[in-house]
């Protein structure tokens, strides 16, 4: 049985998850290939049971009854990964007040319908880092409650006292007389000591994944962007104490000194790094230090900096300054043979926009073929997986497909019309 694209756009949504109970073959008119970089011509995949049963070349001839997806015209390539979202909140004018007059539940109600557009945009995994909602939203996807993207949660971004995420910054006394000064269980340490207790904190709470701010940040309510707000011995104590339970750790850093820290006692990824020198560089390439440019949200802050009212004006002057610098950081990162994973901060800039992060990347100088590596392959190795990111036999059956060949032009990725995720079907192509 063959589905066409106009056939499929027609079944009732309802039915669309039966599909993966059966073997289901989609047919690609092309193929990319996320180990070489390159789009092939025309495979079929075959997937049952949430997996990819087996990828053959041309239009393969399949039992009789075998359910089969055509999607003529259509590039198929690996889902994608953003290793860098945060689903419990979007950026606004009232971001800051909202802080002081919503619970935890309209952040969580709000947090379904941002994981459904991340989804119908390509989007099958995300790293969420840094928010108390994200494990709740990351259990409720896995038990089928809400559909969206695979969550590796952070929970509460470690941070130290006035620093990035601080949680009471901007608070005036008497609210932080009234609640105390926030600890370890809050996700703010100042010694050794705190720093285990803040990692085992997040192990209780179902973290897959530690986030510290090693440096100060742009949306903070504080006048520093860049300045280092840990030791070294503080996020080496971070790092082993992750290391315990199986975490990578995520480091949020613009400035070069809290980078240089944060490098040299391990951790798996720089998130921005604004600052980057080649000193820096050097250091990434010499411990195997992933990248994650962010560029998206650079360039959002800077745009919206120009609007009066838009950020308190502590933060304006960090979002004009910080901002705009990013993707040309992004361009010597890349020059410089440092290695480099797809990452947005969407929930900075608006959910289910992920994908403009490929365009910015191209304009930066970096090719497609890699842009596209860095949400699929090289997001699956920060994230330690060997089961996605690759459209190979055995893998996770995470495949969307779109028109066109992004390699050839890349604007291609924000017309994502098939997703797939662990081979059931959550978006198909609008009849044509």
């Amino acid at each position: 049985m063959r589905l066409s694209v106009a056939s499929l756009a027609l079944a009732a949504s309802t039915a669309l998850p039966a599909l993966a109970a059966d073997p289901v073959a989609l047919h690609c008119e092309r193929l990319f290939d996320a180990r070489s970089g390159k789009v092939l011509g025309e495979h079929t995949i075959v997937v049952e049971d949430g997996r990819i049963r087996s990828l053959l070349p041309g239009r393969a001839k399949l039992p009789d009854g075998t359910m089969s997806i055509m999607l003529a015209g259509r590039t198929c390539l690996p889902g994608w990964t953003d290793l860098h979202v945060h689903m419990g909140g979007q950026s606004s004018p009232q971001s800051y007040s909202e802080g002081f007059r919503l619970d935890p539940v309209d952040y969580a109600y709000r947090s379904v319908g941002y994981a459904n557009k991340t989804l119908q945009a390509g989007f099958t995994s995300v790293r969420d880092l840094g928010g108390e909602v994200s494990p709740h939203l990351r259990d409720a996807i896995n038990q089928g409650l809400v559909e969206g993207p695979r969550i590796f949660a952070a929970g509460k971004s470690i941070a130290t006292t006035g620093g990035h995420a601080d949680p009471t910054n901007g608070h005036n006394s008497m609210l932080s007389h009234l609640i105390g000064p926030p600890g370890p269980t809050e996700g703010v340490i100042n010694s050794v000591d705190d720093a285990r207790q803040a990692v085992r904190q997040r192990y209780k709470e179902g973290s897959d994944v530690i986030k510290i701010t090693a440096t100060g940040g742009v949306l903070s309510y504080a006048k520093s962007g860049d300045a280092p707000q840990f030791t070294v011995e503080e996020i080496r104590a971070i790092v082993d104490t992750a290391k315990d339970y199986g975490y990578s750790v995520a480091a949020h850093a613009h400035g070069t000194k809290g980078m240089k820290r944060a490098v040299e006692a391990g951790v798996t990824s720089i998130e921005h790094g604004t600052h980057m020198t080649d000193e820096v560089m050097r250091l990434m390439k010499q411990h195997g230090t992933w990248y994650v440019p962010t560029i998206y949200a650079g360039r959002f802050v800077a745009e919206k900096a120009k609007i009066d009212g838009y950020f308190p004006e502590i933060v304006r002057p960090k979002a004009a300054r910080i901002g705009a610098q990013i993707q040309e950081t992004a361009a010597r990162a890349y020059r410089g043979g440092v290695k480099i994973a797809f990452g947005t901060d969407q929930g900075v800039g608006p959910h289910g926009d992920n994908a403009r992060e490929f365009v910015y990347m191209v304009e930066a100088g970096i090719p497609a073929a890699y842009a596209l590596q860095s949400a699929t392959l090289n997001a699956a190795e920060v994230l330690g997986l060997d089961d996605q990111g690759v459209i190979e036999e055995g893998r996770r059956a995470d495949i969307i497909a779109l028109p066109g060949d992004p390699v050839a032009d890349i604007e291609a990725v924000l017309g994502v019309d098939f997703v797939m995720k662990d081979g059931t079907v959550y978006r198909t192509p609008e009849r044509e």
